[in-house]
């Protein structure tokens, strides 16, 4: 079969895969069924959304996703109101709200902000291959902000109404750490039981339970500038001394599941014939303890102090994201029942972490029980590889879906 045949059909052979590898543990479940007839649309939808950039920062293409996304909502009888954000630059957040009859008070949390920059839907849009879906910002996190819609729908659509409220915010600034969405997430915490992530789940099935936290430091070197032919002895390089402030961080690690301390962007310089006077770098810190930022902070400060090129002055600043999420009870309280509802499907939801940091840590941190990755199930992140695992779709829609009517019937602890 060709592949561009493939590529149209795929998502009907899954369809059909489905309904028959589920039909006795799934097949009989009406939410199940519900996910199920969902799914031609959800992908539609899907395919929609990553076919808008909305890179971080990317105002019109927040505007456009909002202008897909809103009419939805409303459709559904949600009270939507749209939200500055708390920094230039960029779109507004939006908060849709549906109140039930109940007494659970449910926040999702998604993201419509990418990594990746004007141009890049067109270049790389939404393509189909095998049993994967690919396209800028596909897994993280469109296909959970689809998702999140799509539950939304099915309680409405059954009319479960068996909550207070169910809060789902769209922000805008996850990438950058959410420094326009900060303060509207502490006051929408403040009145919830529960926060559900839709960041994407890890392959091959799992849940986040745990996540690191997450800053950027910021080493920034003042020299003296020269003419780099006619007396470069006269200048102190800048560049030169960023270059050694970042070799003596190669001691430390660069990857596994603690800290890890990766620079990741560099400046200086603006002709190739001026000794550079001011250079900068970037340093990405990831850690399971809070205490590392500090200690890391400090090394950094110690290495500032003690220059190679004689004249030049190194400062370091800290500019935070988010806090780690630690393993807690709340949380695996909240995964013990997500892999509860995902044996009726016969399958095995597996439980871990990563690296990458999300809102769910200021949940837990406010004391709000959290759980995180329960968006579509995906891979190859922030690169021109990411993806996400069609056959993952329809079941995490069915225990996006159930989660939320469960944790309607009997909320888990309260927060403290």
């Amino acid at each position: 079969m060709p592949k561009r045949w493939f590529a149209v059909l795929a998502p009907a052979f899954a369809c059909m895969l489905l309904g028959t590898a589920w039909a006795t543990g799934g097949g009989q479940d009406p939410i199940f069924a519900a996910a199920l007839a969902a799914r031609g649309e959800q992908l539609d939808l899907l395919r929609t959304l990553v076919n808008i950039d909305s890179g971080t920062g990317d105002v019109e293409g927040g505007h456009k996703i909002a202008g897909v996304l809103i009419p939805r909502l409303k459709a559904l009888g949600a009270a939507v109101e749209t939200v500055p954000a708390e920094a230039p630059g960029l779109p507004e957040n939006i908060v849709a709200t549906v109140k039930g009859s109940g007494k659970a008070r449910i926040l999702m949390i998604g993201h419509i902000d990418t990594v990746f920059g004007p141009g890049t839907a067109a270049a790389r849009p939404y393509t189909i291959e095998v049993d994967q879906a690919h396209g800028p910002g596909v897994a993280d996190e469109k296909g959970g902000v689809v998702e999140g819609f799509y539950a939304l729908k099915l309680l409405h659509d059954l009319k479960f109404k068996n909550f207070a409220r169910i809060t789902y915010l769209l922000e805008t600034s996850e990438e950058r750490g959410s420094p326009g969405t900060k303060k509207l997430i502490q006051k929408l915490l403040a009145d919830s039981d529960i926060e559900l992530n839709l960041e994407p789940g890890d392959p091959p099935d799992t849940i986040t339970a745990w996540r690191k936290g997450s800053a950027t430091f910021h080493i920034d070197v003042k020299g003296k500038a020269a003419h780099a032919g006619v007396n470069p002895q006269d200048g102190r390089n800048a560049l030169v001394e960023l270059v050694h402030q970042l070799v003596k961080l190669e001691t430390l690690p660069k990857s596994g599941s603690g800290l890890t301390v990766n620079a990741t962007v560099i400046r200086a310089g603006e002709r190739a014939n001026i000794i550079p006077d001011s250079a900068s770098a970037q340093v990405n810190v990831r850690v399971r303890k809070a205490a590392d930022f500090d200690r890391i902070q400090k090394i950094l400060e110690q290495n500032a102090r003690h220059v190679t090129v004689t004249g030049t002055t190194v400062s370091v600043s800290r500019e935070p994201a988010f806090p780690p999420l630690p393993d807690n009870p709340a949380t695996a309280a909240l995964a013990a029942r997500a892999q509860a509802i995902y044996k009726n499907l016969g399958k095995k939801l597996g439980t871990g972490g990563n690296g990458g940091a999300s809102e769910s840590a200021l949940a837990a941190e406010a004391g709000v029980p959290a759980l995180d990755g329960v968006g579509p199930v995906g891979g190859g992140f922030h690169s021109d590889r990411e993806f996400l695992d069609l056959n993952s779709v329809t079941p995490r829609l069915y225990l996006l879906t159930k989660l939320l009517m469960s944790l309607s019937d009997t909320p888990v602890q309260a927060k403290h």
